[in-house]
């Protein structure tokens, strides 16, 4: 067997090191007088930064946990809209077609008109008056929004030959002042309500009749027009200035054999948005 060396490692000498030279000893450091009162300010400054810690992780906190509206400051602005109720459209007899539906030559609308008429917004006072008996308002108590007795009359024969059948209405009074009206004629057929609308009550050109309260009035050239039921047509007007003690404007739908009329009216001035939110629902419930 051959035997295993351990393998030699050469080392070099080492060098000797170079003698140091000598320094001067440094003198003892003086001690140091730990001042209370420095210390009494820092232990503040601690106990300051962990409440301001503290504080601020509570504020932002609650702040992360409430809604926008519940920030001062930070609230989102109302657009002016109302908060109307969630609509709902009443159902139809068993069989019966929509109103737009191609089956429904007539335009007819087959659930009850009380249930189409728009519901009133939240905070608002109903008026009572339009209600009518069991539901269904009086001929007169619509033609009352007129202010010439002669437009009155000839409107009353006219309704009474072109075969009214019903009047439904909903009014109600919101915080900021407005009086809303809203009325549904319903007539025979579509054709019948079709040229009563236009021909006979709103015109392009401006209402035919001028409604109590009311002076000129012009067509509202700024109404959005997504704001209705594409099948129904709809003239919609504004009363120019000058104007008395309050504005009016009023609207008027041609929807299947159903005339609707809505009227809305303010000290100063009826703002836009609420109107033209309150056409654009009733014309959904009748579309």
């Amino acid at each position: 067997m051959t035997e295993q060396t351990e393998p030699t490692v050469r080392t070099e000498p080492s060098m000797p090191a170079e003698p140091a030279e000598s320094a001067p000893p440094l003198p003892d450091p003086a001690p140091v007088k730990k001042d209370r009162r420095v210390l009494r300010a820092a232990l503040r400054w601690t106990a300051a930064v962990v409440v301001f810690a503290a504080v601020g992780a509570g504020t932002a906190y609650g702040i992360t946990g409430m809604d926008r509206t519940d920030v001062p400051g930070l609230a989102t602005q109302s657009d002016g809209r109302w908060d109307y109720p969630t609509l709902v459209k009443p159902p139809l007899p068993s069989g019966s077609p929509a109103p737009f539906d191609e089956r429904n030559l007539a335009g007819a609308h087959y659930a009850d008109l009380r249930a189409l008429v728009l519901p009133a917004p939240a905070g608002a006072v109903e008026d009572k008056k339009l209600r009518g008996k069991d539901g269904w308002l009086a001929t007169k108590d619509f033609l009352a929004e007129y202010a010439e007795k002669d437009a009155r009359d000839e409107l009353a024969q006219k309704f009474v030959d072109d075969g009214l059948r019903h009047v439904a209405a909903r009014g109600w009074r919101t915080p900021d002042g407005t009086r809303t009206r809203v009325y549904l004629l319903q007539f025979g057929t579509a054709a019948v309500v079709d040229e009563l609308f236009q021909k006979d009550m709103a015109p392009v050109s401006g209402p035919s009749e001028q409604l109590r309260g009311a002076g000129t009035s012009a067509f509202d050239d700024d109404f959005p027009t997504q704001a209705h039921d594409y099948n129904i047509p709809y003239s919609v007007y504004v009363e120019s200035k000058p104007y008395g003690a309050e504005q009016v404007r009023q609207g008027y739908l041609s929807a299947g054999d159903v005339l609707a009329v809505i009227v809305q009216s303010r000290k100063g001035a009826a703002k836009a948005v609420p109107f033209r939110q309150t056409v654009a629902l009733q014309s959904e419930l009748l579309g």
